[in-house]
């Protein structure tokens, strides 16, 4: 299925198979994608909420796998159960977005899982991604302020460049993450395992100054 400069309003998609889908400058109000098959969708340039509603699209228990999202407007949407295993989303508004209860994760056995996850350039402010692991994943040049990461793994993330609120550090396991070039302001190495995360020249010096540690050029 391809679509192009459509409008959707109130359409009700669920239990539906899109796979391999593709939707190009489409918008999608108020739209029902709960349960639906999405593995391997396109959506590119669309809008899944109109301006000044206070609420998105439902993507509850969708198959999201290996789906991508460029350049969209998803604030609010719901994303509660889906499997989102290999999901693209880039440069779009999450604002808002609940991923309560979503999967990033392929558990091979019990003690084995590997994450696939490409979120990058993206508004994440205010998301709820409480408890969700997303492990050795590109998530660099994104916006996290205000949002909720109580319980989250993102360790040897690709974290670069990110915006954070000062309250989040300690919330989530960061070990191994990449970290150079964001802000991180509040972050108290003193409290938060800093194991083998990568920070560059200068945010050694953020991170030292509020004990009186001064950091001379070498």
């Amino acid at each position: 299925m391809y679509q192009e400069n459509k409008l959707f309003n109130q359409v009700n998609f669920s239990r539906q198979d899109l796979s391999e889908a593709v939707f190009k400058n489409c918008q999608f109000y108020r739209c029902d994608f709960s349960r639906s098959n999405l593995r391997d969708a396109v959506f590119e340039n669309c809008k899944f909420i109109e301006p000044g509603a206070i609420e998105g699209c439902h993507f509850d228990y969708c198959d999201l796998r290996d789906a991508s999202f460029k350049d969209c407007q998803l604030a609010l949407a719901n994303f509660k159960g889906a499997n989102c295993f290999g999901i693209e989303l880039r440069d779009s508004d999450l604002k808002g977005a609940n991923f309560i209860q979503a999967s990033f994760v392929n558990q091979v056995s019990h003690q084995m899982y590997f994450c696939s996850a490409y979120i990058t350039g993206c508004n994440l402010s205010y998301v709820n991604l409480e408890r969700q692991c997303i492990e050795k994943c590109d998530l660099f040049e994104n916006r996290w302020v205000g949002a909720n990461l109580q319980g989250a793994s993102f360790k040897s993330s690709d974290l670069s460049r990110g915006s954070f609120s000062e309250d989040c550090w300690g919330q989530f396991s960061i070990q191994g993450a990449d970290l150079s070039h964001s802000e991180l302001d509040g972050l108290d190495p003193r409290k938060v395992d800093l194991t083998g995360v990568k920070i560059c020249d200068w945010q050694q010096e953020q991170l030292l100054e509020p004990f009186g540690i001064v950091v001379l050029p070498g």
